[in-house]
């Protein structure tokens, strides 16, 4: 299959702006719409771009990730999140957050939910990539 050079071009271009509007969604999904399962699904639309452009092959040779144990330690920082909750509020999944003052910034708001966003976003991201390289897999030995 002969992949565009232009095409390549605007994947490469855009690749950046995908992730970081990931990130800024998964970030405010704590306390604003959005969260780590929207950002995740951006993210991956990143990897679906790549593997257009490039082929699963060329994709895996350059990410050097391998999704399934991604996705696994997303599972882990999920369950993280939920025992937080757990040991200190004594229910599973229950929010604690934590007000850090910074010298310069201010105070931040941290917590479980943003850890549980994390896990989310990772193992969407996970998911759908490992699901979308299978089938450009399947398509390139069709094409065979």
């Amino acid at each position: 299959m002969t992949r565009s050079v232009f095409f390549r071009f605007v994947v490469r271009v855009m690749l950046p702006v995908l992730f970081i509007f990931s990130l800024m969604l998964m970030l405010r999904g704590h306390n604003e719409a959005g969260g780590g399962f929207i950002g995740g699904l951006v993210a991956s639309s990143g990897v679906i771009l790549m593997t257009l452009a490039y082929g699963p092959d060329e994709v895996r040779q350059r990410l050097k990730i391998d999704f399934l144990r991604l996705m696994f330690f997303g599972l882990l920082i999920v369950i993280l999140a939920g025992l937080v909750g757990l040991i200190i509020e004594g229910e599973f999944l229950a929010a604690e957050w934590w007000k850090p003052v910074l010298q310069g910034i201010g105070q931040l708001e941290l917590g479980s939910p943003l850890l549980f966003d994390m896990g989310v976003y990772i193992i969407v991201l996970s998911v759908t990539s490992s699901i979308v390289m299978s089938m450009a897999d399947e398509g390139e030995r069709m094409d065979d």
